[in-house]
């Protein structure tokens, strides 16, 4: 019997679709372990064959577990990873070569290993090299933007090596809508205590996000902002946000601004009182930076960030939210620096951007918060800062008389898993210093480098420390202190004009855009603002 033609060419297809499902796969247990101690560790895990293929492993354990992420913004920026609990795992691996990298927070060093899989099981044993312990000086790090599920978070958390997660339980994204009402995309009702994972990885479930991005049922954005530690569900939506920023702060919550170049993020600072702005964002990835068109037509003149053919690079969008800070600051608002990843949302791992917090007495969530709202903290995406001014830890006010000595002295030490660049000390927002680098490899495998120099101060002033990875890749990986106050009597720090400028002209455009699409009393916060920084003109400096 003669097959007709077209039955023959889907009998083929069907032939070779199957071949394709049905390529041979082995199972790789893997392990792993510090190197030090061959403790069994908690990981982040990367698995993939040498086609391009992501692979995502499982516990080999009954007691063990596995939270698959799978996200992805653009055709470079991918996350794609396992983390896995202290537990061997198992991965199903075609033949052929398979890569396999771990990570684990920014404590240990990533390792990465290729193994040829045949036929037969293979069993890998993968050992992390811890480079820096900051729980012993003190030191635990957050993640402030979390929006992974509630019961993912004690594997992510210890996987990470995370101290503390605020995971946005409540998010609302309609203007004037509460949590849990139809503006609402989660609203989660959890007990207001802290969740412990293990004496040092903690969970606090209350926070809620206000992202808004429609007003009366159409497409209108204002912007993100965040109530963390609150203790029960907000009963009121937004704008107008003053009322919401009482109440939070009635609860003891900490306000955190979300991104700097959001549509009402410089009206927020001056109305709502905002104690956190996040230094490292949601836009700060592992993966390639992609939003690089985002708010770019904010970007004011003065601060010359650095942009190419496709938008902000890398590097712009960071020094933009830096020179944005610094000239908050320069105005008088004295946030402190917080770190959000949006884990949930983008292709980041959870804590890539994390907050670190000196706690020196017993770990406790109530204390890590604390010592977060009272600036006693650094951000990073790689490197580690530890630094004192006259001995002063950030966070700090230094009292000064004119007719005292105008120099302070800048102590500590940057560190990091890689080569450090030149160490640069700001003083109102102007770099005043870049300190030549030791890159003094420890025995563990990390870098360190000390920090000794003394800063001549012309009145009242607030010192930050950055530091940033010598990477060969020019991906940009920083640390960045949280300030340190000097107040000089009868000298009080001036904004520069341009700054003032900016944050007016900001204002004064969104009032319009919203004129005739938000209400009264929302429109009157942006006057407010407006006023505010109108108020700073007549003593702003030129230069």
């Amino acid at each position: 019997m003669r097959v007709p033609f077209c039955l023959m060419a889907y009998l083929i297809c069907s032939i070779v679709v199957a071949g394709e499902t049905q390529r041979p796969t082995t199972t790789l247990r893997c392990e792993v372990v510090d190197a030090d101690s061959s403790e069994p560790l908690p990981a982040r895990v990367y698995v993939q064959s040498s086609d391009g293929q992501w692979l995502f492993a499982k516990s080999a354990s009954p007691d063990g577990s596995a939270v698959i992420y799978d996200k992805q913004r653009a055709a470079k920026s991918v996350e794609k990873h396992t983390t896995v609990s202290a537990h061997p795992f198992l991965v199903d691996v075609p033949t052929g070569q398979v890569t396999i990298r771990v990570e684990r927070g920014k404590e240990y060093l990533p390792a990465e290993q290729s193994v040829e899989i045949g036929r037969d099981p293979v069993a890998v044993r993968i050992e992390l090299k811890r480079w820096i312990d900051m729980a012993a000086t003190g030191w635990y790090s957050g993640d402030t933007h979390v929006h992974r599920p509630l019961d993912e978070l004690p594997n992510l958390l210890l996987a990470e090596d995370l101290n503390v997660g605020l995971p946005l339980t409540s998010w609302v994204t309609a203007a004037y809508m509460p949590p849990g009402s139809g503006g609402s995309k989660r609203a989660v009702d959890v007990e207001p205590k802290a969740i412990y994972v293990d004496s040092t990885h903690v969970i606090y479930p209350v926070n809620t996000e206000y992202e808004i991005f429609t007003v009366g049922h159409k497409r209108h954005t204002l912007g993100a902002v965040f109530a963390l530690g609150h203790k029960n569900r907000f009963s009121i939506g937004v704008p107008p946000v003053r009322a919401f920023a009482e109440q939070a702060r009635r609860e003891g919550a900490l306000l955190d601004l979300d991104k700097h170049s959001w549509a009402w993020s410089l009206m927020l600072v001056p109305v709502a009182g905002v104690d956190l702005f996040e230094l490292a964002n949601n836009h700060c990835w592992r993966t390639e930076f992609a939003f690089r068109r985002w708010t770019i037509d904010t970007v004011p003149a003065y601060q010359r960030i650095q942009q190419d053919a496709g938008g902000l690079t890398e590097w712009g969008w960071i020094d933009f939210g830096f020179q944005t800070y610094y000239a908050l600051l320069n105005c008088g608002f004295r946030m402190r620096p917080s770190a959000g990843t949006a884990s949930g949302v983008h292709p980041v791992p959870l804590g890539f951007g994390r907050v670190y917090v000196h706690v020196p007495e017993k770990f406790s969530y109530e204390r890590w918060m604390a010592g977060l709202a009272a600036g006693r903290s650094f951000v990073t995406t790689g490197p580690m800062l530890e630094i004192q001014v006259d001995g002063q830890s950030p966070g700090s006010t230094l009292s000064r008389q004119p007719q005292e000595n105008s120099v302070v002295h800048v102590t500590g030490t940057a560190s990091s898993a890689r080569p450090l660049r030149p160490i640069e000390i700001v003083v109102n927002g102007k770099v005043v210093d870049r300190l030549a680098v030791a890159n003094s490899e420890n025995a563990n495998g990390g870098f360190e480098s000390p920090i000794d120099t003394k800063v001549k101060l012309d009145g009242s002033s607030w010192i930050v420390v950055r530091a940033f990875e010598n990477r060969p890749d020019g991906r940009v990986r920083f640390a960045h202190s949280s300030p340190v106050h000097v107040d000089v009597a009868g000298k009080p720090l001036r904004p520069r004009r341009a700054e003032v400028d900016y944050l007016v002209r900001r204002m004064k455009e969104e009032l319009e855009r919203n004129r005739d699409v938000l209400r009264p009393d929302a429109l009157d916060e942006y006057r407010q603002a407006v006023a505010a920084y109108e108020s700073l003109v007549a003593e702003a400096r030129d230069d």
